[in-house]
């Protein structure tokens, strides 16, 4: 039979005992295993390997389990650096204290788990990101997360988020797509009375936008953030303005969510006539 170290080791290294009793492992031999070092007794009724991270540990030892970016980073999904402390979800009613060197997450997240589940769920996860970060950082783990398949747009949709910040990044997700902001831009240059022609073909490659004759505009959209050649899109840039235009970039964040410093930005620039042909 599987050694008890092994079993958890495959387990991400941390379980509660009922969880090793159910997979047919004794009091008796789980005893032994804590005696012999092999095994780790944190609390009570939670069981870790020797080597296990000080997070997990941390996490066992308050009876809850890691969350937010402590647990998107164990996912491998972008974080904005490493967390100085665990973030650790538990119960309302926990006695867990801030004090106890983790960063506490009590809200409760649109996914059920037992308390004995030592694995945040990635919709859990996302939750406490949405509520724990700002909203640019949040956005950018929400992508990674799209972007890896851990989570799909249509399913943050149907989520019940019982968060306004996590149900506003799932109504956002389904626009990071370029064609998404895209069509956000184009509603906010018509509500700003600023006439734009949209895909407009200059020396053979296309502009998201054109204002007037010489203000060109480019987008840059989820699919830019998944790895499209920066170096492709300075060159486009540097071929715009040795034409004689002018090239305003913006990508998704900005469209999306700081449209007052976009819409200024456009109407500063046709203030100074750079709209117009020279």
């Amino acid at each position: 039979m599987t050694g008890i170290d092994d079993w958890l080791r495959a387990r991400g290294g941390v379980a509660h005992s009922s969880a090793l009793h159910d997979a047919g492992f004794s009091t008796h031999r789980i005893a032994g295993a804590v005696a012999a070092g092999s095994v780790v007794r944190v609390r009570r009724s939670w069981l870790t390997v020797p080597e296990a991270d000080a997070a997990v540990i941390a996490a066992a030892e308050v009876g809850g389990r890691l969350t937010c970016v402590s647990a998107a980073a164990r996912r491998g999904l972008w974080v904005p650096g490493a967390p100085s402390l665990p973030h650790v979800a538990v119960a309302h009613s926990s006695s867990a204290r801030a004090d106890d060197g983790i960063r506490l997450h009590r809200a409760r997240a649109p996914v059920p788990l037992h308390r004995t589940d030592p694995h945040e769920h990635v919709l859990n996860v996302m939750f406490h990101v949405a509520r724990c970060l700002p909203r640019g950082d949040a956005l950018a783990v929400w992508e990674s997360a799209l972007r890896t398949g851990a989570v799909d747009a249509e399913v943050l949709a149907r989520v019940q988020w019982r968060s306004t910040r996590a149900a506003e990044l799932a109504a956002v997700s389904g626009s990071l797509s370029d064609s998404g902001v895209e069509t956000a831009f184009a509603a906010l240059m018509r509500s700003s009375g600023i006439a734009m022609r949209q895909q407009v073909w200059i020396d053979g490659h296309p502009l998201d936008g054109l204002i007037g004759a010489r203000l060109a505009v480019q987008l840059d959209g989820f699919a830019h953030h998944q790895g499209r050649d920066r170096r492709r899109d300075l060159r486009a840039d540097a071929r715009l303005v040795l034409r004689g235009y002018t090239v305003l970039r913006f990508d998704y964040q900005q469209v999306l969510f700081d449209a007052g410093y976009v819409r200024e930005t456009v109407l500063l620039a046709i203030a100074q006539g750079l709209h117009r042909a020279r």
